[in-house]
């Protein structure tokens, strides 16, 4: 049954991650590698959160934008794209649109607030969702560019012709 749920998380984020490319209009060869990619990254994070290890929502992203970016690198070479193609539009299904809508939400409460215990109340919301999504991102921008960096002898070199 968690096998299932693996392959539904991955299913979902492969679209999303389709979605997320056509935006951007890369080549066609790219749509299946933004799929897999995107699908493989959120499985990684899915994992991490609900099995046994139970990792947090900020360390698995972060893990499983490194795994996005060490894909990228490498199947950049076989679709002839740089890694960004791939990599950043595998990143968006993994947003915590949730905690970025509670932060805001907190805001506008905290705003409307008459009472003063109601007012810390909605800032302390306002101030954990927007840290956690926060940190979230800047853990997937970090952990997606980490590997393009490592290896940007080589996610270079896919890009140029052979003359």
């Amino acid at each position: 049954m968690f096998f299932l749920e693996i392959f539904q998380d991955a299913f979902f984020a492969a679209l999303a991650g389709i979605g997320f490319a056509s935006i951007s209009n890369p080549p066609k060869q790219a749509y299946k590698y933004c799929a897999f990619i995107a699908g493989m990254g959120h499985a990684t994070r899915f994992i991490l959160m609900n099995s046994s290890l139970h990792w947090g929502i900020i360390n698995a992203s972060f893990i499983a934008a490194l795994v996005i970016g060490c894909l990228a690198v490498l199947l950049s070479s076989y679709a002839k794209c740089p890694p960004e193609t791939f990599s950043f539009p595998s990143l968006l299904p993994m947003i915590p649109g949730i905690y970025a809508y509670h932060t805001i939400e907190g805001l506008v409460f905290c705003l409307s607030a008459q009472k003063e215990e109601l007012f810390n109340h909605y800032l302390y919301l306002c101030a954990s969702n927007g840290f956690t999504c926060s940190f979230d991102i800047l853990g997937m921008v970090l952990g997606v560019t980490v590997p393009i960096f490592i290896f940007k002898k080589f996610s270079f070199r896919v890009t140029r012709y052979n003359n």
